[in-house]
């Protein structure tokens, strides 16, 4: 018999027992920039920081006295295990929850201050599911899936009740983060009959789209590994339900990188000074895209903020991996001659635009490598700026889309410099303000050859900079005259252990 799902999201109401009714807000500074209406669901603000709890609750509501009495277990990477968590002690039942080793910490303490037992296993997902099912059939268990069951299907649903009722408005496109498909299933199955005029599109990271290779595909694909920075859409294998709705209710998936994931990050900070975890910024991060892919304007797009379970030490990351991703940094590699002045022109070349990495060290005597980035308003201005570099004999080769150069060169840029006689290494701070690396440039010493530049804009009001200078005995008074003109601390590091082991 078919499921009614219409009617199963409209009975939901226990939901309501654990869950709020999130607030639908605008985003007005991303509605500016994209000229578009963008509306965002806020399931951050559920009492365990995600939606997951909606589709748990409702359907541990339903166990009976005794299928609640055996406990219950899930396997989950943080979101749902929170959810089953907060729902069996409301319920007053025993919980078990299997998670991957690889889970965020943060997540696992959320699960045991709610009273439920965490287990570990497996590195991903899927290892963690095999183990839960496994001892649901040992210990008797009542296994609670987070997203191929009907009625935790139609207990994420009534998100989307929420939103037709908060918003009667016409209404272009929802967007939804896609792991397993138990939410955006659930959307579907209720917009679809209500409002079938509403587009319904799901976003998967790139390296874990399991539902958006299977929708191509025409049956469920099962991939070999998935990435796990969105950890909470890292799914192998989408569930027999969830592709059953998807493949008739569905409009669209797309798929986005992590540069515009941690971009979409960034951009619900903006709006909101609240901070979601990747997988809960994956419907924004889709959103910007189709906007700009299909050059849409004037339209009223709604995205789901699914969840903000974010371990603090990932905003680092996060933090530097956002202007890349809005294209609002460029990163290359230029080769300039390896000669006094040389240094100070490129940088004139770069105009007054905003330096946000620079990494040199002296290796050759003919032509210098340095590591560059700059601040950009667009690709077109990338474009032009490569373009002006090639004009004035300078080769400058794009990093901006090369993965090991934004992981690992950009900190790796350095060395031994055997030929670098004489050299003075000194670390200074400056304001971060136009001019200031300039400044620096037009009071140094012409016959002074720069020999290590290390710079990177952290966002503080100071710039912190270590450089190396070649610098003669008989010059030594007019350099620490030269430091002690610029107005700016400084601190003398030729004799660093660090400097001695690794640079010298």
């Amino acid at each position: 018999m078919a499921i009614d799902y219409l009617e199963r999201i409209l009975n939901a109401t226990r939901v309501y027992d654990v869950a709020i009714e999130s607030p639908l807000q605008e985003a007005q500074r991303l509605s500016a920039r994209l000229g578009n209406r963008v509306l965002l669901k806020r399931e951050d603000m559920q009492p365990v920081f995600s939606f997951k709890l909606r589709g748990a609750y409702n359907k541990m509501a339903q166990l009976s006295k005794a299928e609640l009495s055996r406990g219950v277990i899930a396997a989950s990477a943080g979101n749902h295990a929170q959810g089953v968590a907060l729902s069996a002690q409301r319920l007053k039942a025993k919980a078990i929850i299997v998670m991957p080793t690889t889970t965020p910490s943060i997540k696992i303490e959320a699960v045991q201050a709610r009273g439920a037992t965490v287990v570990l296993e497996g590195v991903s997902y899927s290892e963690a599911y095999d183990a839960a099912l496994k001892l649901a059939r040992v210990k008797g268990y009542t296994f609670v899936h987070p997203y191929d069951d009907p009625d935790v299907i139609a207990g994420q649903g009534t998100i989307a009740m929420e939103i037709l009722r908060q918003y009667s408005e016409p209404m272009d496109a929802i967007f939804v983060a896609v792991g397993g498909g138990g939410l955006i299933s659930g959307i579907a199955a209720y917009v679809k009959r209500l409002r079938p005029e509403i587009r319904i599109i799901g976003v998967q990271p790139q390296d874990s789209d399991a539902m958006k290779q299977s929708l191509a595909a025409g049956r469920r694909v099962r991939l070999p590994q998935v990435g796990l920075f969105a950890d909470g859409v890292a799914v192998r294998e989408v569930g027999v339900e969830t592709f059953r709705l998807c493949k008739t209710l569905v409009d669209e998936i797309v798929t986005v990188d992590t540069d515009a994931i941690c971009a979409a990050i960034k951009d619900v900070f903006d709006d909101t000074r609240a901070i979601l975890e990747p997988a809960g910024a994956l419907a924004i991060a889709g959103m910007k895209q189709v906007v700009a892919r299909d050059r849409l304007k004037g339209k009223t797009l709604v995205a789901i903020a699914c969840g903000a379970n974010m371990n603090f030490d990932r905003l680092r990351f996060i933090a530097e991996r956002a202007e890349l991703g809005e294209r609002r940094e460029a990163v290359f590699a230029a080769t300039i001659p390896e000669k006094p002045g040389s240094f100070r022109k490129f940088c004139e070349l770069l105009g007054e635009r905003g330096i946000t990495e620079f990494n040199y060290r002296y290796a050759d005597a003919e032509a210098a490598q340095v590591f560059v980035g700059v601040s950009v308003a667009h690709d077109r201005e990338k474009t032009a700026l490569l373009k002006t570099l090639k004009s004035h004999g300078i080769k400058a080769l794009d990093l901006t889309d090369n993965e090991m150069a934004k992981l690992h060169v950009r900190h790796l840029v350095g060395g031994r410099a055997p030929q670098a006689q004489n050299e003075m290494v000194v670390r200074f701070e400056f304001p971060e303000r136009p001019g200031a690396l300039m400044r620096f440039l037009d009071s140094m010493n012409a016959g002074w050859n720069i020999s290590l530049f290390h710079y990177r804009n952290h966002g503080a009001d100071y710039g912190r900079v270590l450089v190396g200078l070649q610098v003669p005995p008989k010059d030594k008074k007019s350099f620490e005259k030269f430091l002690n003109g610029l107005g700016y601390p400084w601190v003398d590091e030729s004799q660093n252990p660090a400097y001695e082991l690794f640079l010298k």
